[in-house]
């Protein structure tokens, strides 16, 4: 089994507004080996982001990966999504295969 790869837009902070607060970029960064699953009905219950919406697709994140998966915005399939939600994260040692994280997301326009 094998994951797709992902456009994943890390924010980097590279200033501040005149109000002080933090200005930040979106960089895009490719991530290899990320499983895709859609939501099914039994996960849409709790798949449901408080600010409207419900969870599109989970993405399961490989073991050893860095990148902050927080309030993100994340491509493929030709579409654009923001995850949503706390990735929840398992013990690597625990979990069989290549994935030990999950990420929420929803379509975004």
């Amino acid at each position: 089994m094998r994951g797709i790869t992902v456009t994943l837009y890390e924010k980097t902070q590279v200033g501040l507004d005149p109000a002080n607060v933090p200005v930040f970029d979106e960089i895009p960064v490719q991530v290899e080996n990320v499983l895709v699953a859609p939501e099914t009905t039994v996960q849409l219950t709790s798949g449901v982001d408080l600010r409207g919406g419900e969870a599109d697709y989970i993405l399961g994140i490989p073991k050893g990966d860095t990148h902050v998966w927080d309030d993100s915005k994340i491509e493929f399939f030709g579409q654009t999504f923001r995850s949503f939600g706390v990735p929840t994260q398992g013990i690597d040692d625990l979990i069989p295969l290549d994935w030990n994280m999950k990420v929420k997301v929803k379509r975004i326009e």
